[in-house]
């Protein structure tokens, strides 16, 4: 008896090592978007007043939990009985993905003039003011959803010939990954200017040290914000066009002879452009 629990053991060690392993991979295969994710919330999370920053995180933190907890159900299902199901979801997702980073660089060449422009001088109550953080919370948690779904299928598509159980696990420890570790650094990030003020403010010298480093951190936090936006344009394209490039057959031999991240940027730029013309056709015509 005893050497049959101790063979139990073995195995959920086996297990255990074979989950780590295989999230290992899946975490690899979602970074692209996880670095999209990360850009959207810190943008999302910032812009509000010290005291307000850690309350609208937390507040879609826990809306990005509750994402999961209806994503991951729902997808383990299909995958059980709908298999086909998991792999349309995964390639309308990437267009989904492949449109908003061609949207992303479009707005950059033909919106940005426009965008520097606009300056909000107006006065807003504190009604408005709560009104405002409520509709960035629930536009960050919609993005997360979409996002998430990403994310998990992603990862789920890394161990689709795996059991069930794996599935599983493998899929709930990425998606728990995605939510602590995205998070966890925006939390970081959103308070770097927060420390900087603090420095400025640790003594009445002018110019001194502390005011440098102080200085210095208030000016990173929107250079580190429009860094991670540029690098999760790149990584949504690029994730994109991977999942053509691997899940559609006749682009993968199509493209057989290019070298990966080539074969897999150029996908991700046409199917985004091309999504992108349709939108705009179809906006154009209901605004008509």
């Amino acid at each position: 008896m005893a050497s049959g629990f101790f063979a139990l053991f073995d195995d959920i060690a086996v297990l255990m090592d074979d989950v780590a392993a295989m999230s290992k991979l899946a975490t690899k295969k979602t970074a692209g978007i996880l670095g999209d994710d990360l850009a959207v919330n810190a943008e999302k999370a910032s812009g509000f007043v010290s005291s307000r920053e850690m309350p609208v995180l937390w507040a879609i933190t826990k809306g990005s939990f509750l994402n999961k907890l209806i994503i991951l159900p729902l997808i383990f299902l299909l995958s059980a009985f709908l298999p086909i199901a998991v792999k349309v979801i995964l390639i309308l997702g990437g267009a989904f993905l492949a449109y908003e980073g061609a949207e992303k660089i479009f707005e950059f060449f033909f919106h940005k003039k426009e965008k520097a422009h606009e300056i909000d001088t107006k006065v807003y109550t504190e009604e408005e003011i709560l009104a405002h953080e409520k509709a960035k919370i629930k536009s960050a948690i919609l993005t997360d959803f979409i996002l998430s779904l990403e994310i998990v299928i992603i990862a789920l598509s890394s161990v689709m010939e795996e059991t069930l159980q794996i599935q599983i696990m493998v899929v709930s420890v990425v998606a728990i990954i995605a939510t602590v570790g995205v998070y966890g650094i925006v939390a970081l990030l959103v308070r770097i200017d927060d420390l900087g003020y603090r420095l400025i403010r640790l003594n009445e010298q002018d110019d001194s040290f502390s005011d440098k480093v102080g200085h210095f951190l208030v000016a990173l936090l929107p250079k580190i914000i429009k860094g991670l936006a540029v690098v999760g344009t790149i990584a949504l394209i690029l994730v994109a066009g991977g999942i053509f490039v691997h899940e559609i057959p006749f682009i993968h031999h199509l493209l057989e002879s290019w070298p990966a991240l080539l074969a897999e940027f150029t996908t991700g730029l046409v199917v985004g452009f091309a999504v992108l013309a349709i939108v705009l056709v179809v906006k154009k015509i209901i605004g008509k």
